[in-house]
């Protein structure tokens, strides 16, 4: 059995500067002159790897917890040949490690891919476990083409991977040929371990109907101020397999093409940062101020679903959970106590791409900003703040006689001596659909100051068991 050597790099770095040095640049180049390719071999790993050197293998930090001691190659088992790779994944008591995980890199020029529409492999597990991550692109030097599918389930037989290559005409000098991430939480914490062979890139022309997407599809709306800038999230890519099945992976902004209608709004970067450049502009028809731009994106040419608009403001804002503002620092987001009487469970989670708080089985939970000894958090002085935003969405069927009650704490540690209830009725909320809710400060009764802020308490009495909340801030009308 072969041992190949090791190395591991952290799963972020930054993009190393690629100096091209052009002699007698005074001259120009002749009709004649071929301007430099790279290798464009698809091969990856048959019985070894293909183009590559004996550290081809990479993993990630084991600072994080990933377990460098089970990588190895088997000459007792393949798909086709002699050998194949076999990956152990650790127990998470495995004193080595609790994950295991890296890349297959070419240390290389890199190669051109843009041949290829798939990276495909064939699999098969000691059992029927569920690996989290395979994918291509990760080169630990900025990543910018990197590709993932997630949740990939194992068979005690051989199967083949088919990942899709959202834009192969991206990748002219790739590095990142192969990444794998495992864990045990398919399995209970049970240690097992999976072979991998015939790792290459292919050009299947089977793959079709793409459908790219940003912000995980969805058309979502933001204001910002002038100067700010906040990133698009959730990327993926969506196409149908030679088999009829649709399979989505995660990418990255580098597949994507990006647009603004309104230059004198925003912009957006190569990278997806879209910022806010101006005010807008005075419409001549309407008189009017257009203070809007609606961002969108392209994936080789097909239209990527999903939508920004965003609308250029001058507010003050205290934002306590949002990814359209800089957030405060918080205790917690979801402050659970009373053992034996709370039943809230959930709290602040990653929904295609976008950060919410969800709560379920909800009676009453909080969100404390108070200041915990040695957190370093702050009471928010909210006295020039005119308004409360907060989106609710009800995951559940809700009548009109169901409540959500908003507290507020001023001076927390004697929380009874000022504070204010504002009630949502069921009828002014929608099932399993986002509502926008702008409350004055001024409905919440008998609070009576405001500048230092401490909890924000969220209750139902099982009215409304299941709900998500977002972009949650205080802000001046003026």
């Amino acid at each position: 059995m072969k041992k190949y050597r090791l190395k591991y790099a952290t799963l972020f770095s930054s993009l190393g500067a690629i100096c091209i040095l052009l002699l007698g640049c005074e001259r120009g180049f002749s009709d004649e002159v071929e301007l430099a390719t790279f290798p464009s071999n698809g091969d990856i790993y048959t019985d070894a790897p293909i183009g590559l050197t004996d550290q081809f293998f990479i993993s990630f930090d084991p600072a994080s917890g990933a377990n460098i001691e089970g990588f190895d190659t088997d000459n007792n088992v393949s798909y086709e040949g002699s050998s194949s790779i076999r990956i152990d994944v650790p127990t998470p008591s495995d004193p080595n490690g609790s994950y295991i995980g890296g890349i297959f890199k070419d240390r290389g020029e890199g190669r051109d891919l843009t041949n290829y529409d798939a990276l495909t492999f064939w699999v098969k597990g000691s059992t029927t476990a569920t690996v989290g991550s395979f994918g291509f692109g990760t080169d630990f030097e900025g990543d910018k083409h990197a590709v993932t599918l997630n949740n990939v389930e194992l068979s005690t037989n051989w199967k083949k991977v088919i990942i899709p290559i959202p834009d192969p005409t991206k990748l002219v000098r790739e590095k990142g040929m192969f990444l794998f991430a495992a864990g045990t939480q398919s399995t209970n914490g049970a240690g097992y371990s999976f072979w991998l062979d015939e790792i290459r890139f292919e050009r299947l022309g089977t793959i079709g109907q793409p459908r790219p997407a940003i912000l995980g599809g969805q058309n979502q709306s933001a204001q910002s101020n002038v100067g700010t800038s906040l990133p698009l999230i959730g990327f993926n890519y969506t196409s149908n397999l030679p088999n009829g099945q649709d399979i989505t992976v995660n990418a990255t902004p580098g597949y994507f093409s990006f647009e603004t209608s309104n230059p004198f709004v925003a912009s957006v970067s190569e990278d997806g940062i879209v910022t806010v450049d101006g005010p807008g502009e005075i419409d001549p028809e309407t008189g009017l101020l257009n203070n809007s731009a609606v961002i969108t994106a392209y994936c080789a040419d097909t239209l990527a679903s999903g939508s920004l608009i965003i609308s250029a403001t001058d507010i003050e804002v205290i934002s306590i959970f949002s990814d359209v503002f800089a957030n405060v620092p918080v205790d917690n987001y979801n402050g659970f106590y009373i053992d034996g009487f709370q039943t809230t469970l959930g709290g602040a989670i990653d929904e295609n791409g976008n950060n919410i708080i969800d709560y379920t089985l909800l009676n009453f939970v909080a969100i404390e900003f108070y200041g915990r000894e040695g957190s370093g958090v702050q009471p928010i002085d909210a006295t020039d703040m005119t308004h409360l935003h907060i989106d609710i969405r009800a995951n559940e069927v809700v009548d009109a006689s169901d409540f959500f009650n908003i507290s507020l704490f001023n001076n927390f540690t004697t929380p009874s001596e000022n504070s204010g209830e504002f009630q949502i009725s069921g009828s002014e909320l929608e099932s399993n659909a986002w509502v926008e809710f702008n409350i004055p400060l001024s409905s919440f009764n008998g609070l009576s100051a405001r500048d230092a802020l401490g909890m924000m308490l969220f209750v139902t009495d099982n009215t409304i068991a299941n709900i998500s909340l977002d972009n949650i801030y205080f802000y001046s009308e003026d």
